[in-house]
C-alpha cells in the first residue's frame, strides 16, 4: 500500500514542518515532494495535510501515520541491515540434514572451519538415511542434505535439485580385536563367507547382499541396526562382523574393535544436494564450500 520513500519523505516533512524545508534535507526539489505526498495522500484515500495560514497542519489521518512513521522506517533500516549481513555472509541459517557416519566426521570437521571463519552462520543439524535424507529436502525440511550411493546404484533426484560430489568412502570390516583375521592389513570379504554379520540401513544391507552375492555366498545376518556405535557393541561383543565406510573408523568409540580394508575394494559416493536456486544463498554456499573442504581432509577415504 505504501511506497517506503513516500514514507520517508513524509517523515521529513513533519520533521521539518514544511515542503521546502524537507526539499532542501531530501536534496529535492520542492514540486518533487509535493507530488510525493499527493501520492501518499491517493494511496491511503485521505488527506494528510491542511493549511492553516502559512504552516502545515496534519489531519488526524496525518497524525496517526506520523506515529507509525518512524517505526515503519526503523524496521525498514533494520531489515536493510540484516540483508546486508546476509549478503556479507555475517549472518544466515541453514539446515544441513546428514546421516549418522557423516554427522559424527564429517559434518563436525566442516562446522568447526565454517565457525572460524563465518560465525555468524548458523547450522542446524537434522538427521537422516537416503533416500528418507533427499525426501527431507524435497519436502523443503532442510536446505543441504547429504546422501551416499554404492556402485550401480543410480540416485533418482529432481532437476531443479544439484549433486555436489564430496568424496569416495572405502568400505571396511570390523571385526572384535581378537578375531583371527584382524592380524591382516586387509581382508578378503570371499573369507568372511561364514561368519555371522550384522548389517547396517536399508541400502547398506542390500550393498552388502550385492557384494556377498558377487562372491557367490549370502551372509548370515543376525542384526540390522543403523545405529554405527550399536554395530560396534555388537561387533566387540563377538556377535558378528559388519561391514562399515572408513569415514567412521577414526570416530571408534570402543577399543575392542578395528577396521580393516575390504579386497576386492569396495567404495560408496558421498554427495550433498541442494536446489540449484540455493546455490546462489550465501550461507548456504559458504556450508557447502565448508563440506568440500572437509571432504578434501579426508586421507585414505
Amino acid at each position: 500500500m505504501f511506497d517506503s520513500r513516500h514514507i520517508r519523505t513524509f517523515h521529513e516533512v513533519v520533521l521539518t514542518g514544511s515542503y521546502s524545508a524537507a526539499a532542501r534535507v531530501l536534496g529535492y526539489t520542492q514540486p518533487a515532494i509535493t507530488q510525493q505526498m499527493k501520492a501518499l495522500e491517493r494511496a491511503v484515500g485521505t488527506p494528510l495535510f491542511t493549511r492553516v495560514g502559512r504552516r502545515m497542519q496534519l489531519t488526524e489521518a496525518g497524525e496517526s501515520l506520523a506515529r507509525h512513521a518512524e517505526s515503519i522506517l526503523g524496521t525498514l533500516s533494520a531489515a536493510q541491515q540484516q540483508m546486508k549481513a546476509y549478503a556479507r555472509l555475517r549472518t544466515g541459517r541453514v539446515r544441513l540434514c546428514g546421516f549418522p557416519s557423516a554427522n559424527v566426521s564429517l559434518v563436525p570437521e566442516a562446522l568447526s572451519g565454517l565457525a572460524k571463519d563465518h560465525p555468524g552462520v548458523q547450522v542446524e543439524l537434522l538427521e537422516g538415511e537416503p533416500p528418507d535424507s533427499l525426501h527431507r529436502l524435497q519436502r523443503g525440511e532442510c536446505d543441504i542434505t547429504l546422501a551416499f550411493t554404492y556402485p550401480g546404484l543410480h540416485e533418482e533426484i529432481p532437476e531443479e535439485v544439484a549433486e555436489v560430489r564430496l568424496l569416495e568412502d572405502q568400505l571396511t570390516v570390523l571385526l572384535p580385536n581378537g578375531h583371527p583375521l584382524a592380524r591382516r592389513r586387509a581382508v578378503n570379504l570371499a573369507d568372511l563367507a561364514e561368519e555371522q554379520w550384522i548389517a547396517g540401513c536399508p541400502r547398506c544391507r542390500a550393498n552388502l547382499l550385492h557384494e556377498c552375492a558377487e562372491l557367490g555366498f549370502v551372509p548370515d545376518i543376525r542384526f540390522a541396526t543403523d545405529d554405527n556405535l550399536v554395530v560396534q557393541s555388537l561387533v566387540a561383543q563377538g556377535l558378528g562382523v559388519a561391514m562399515m565406510p572408513a569415514l567412521v573408523l577414526p570416530s571408534l568409540a570402543l577399543n575392542r574393535v578395528c577396521g580393516r580394508a575390504l579386497l576386492p575394494a569396495a567404495r560408496r559416493h558421498i554427495s550433498a544436494y541442494v536446489y540449484r536456486d540455493h546455490l546462489r544463498v550465501p550461507a548456504t554456499a559458504v556450508v557447502l564450500d565448508a563440506l568440500k573442504r572437509a571432504a578434501g581432509n579426508r586421507v585414505g577415504c
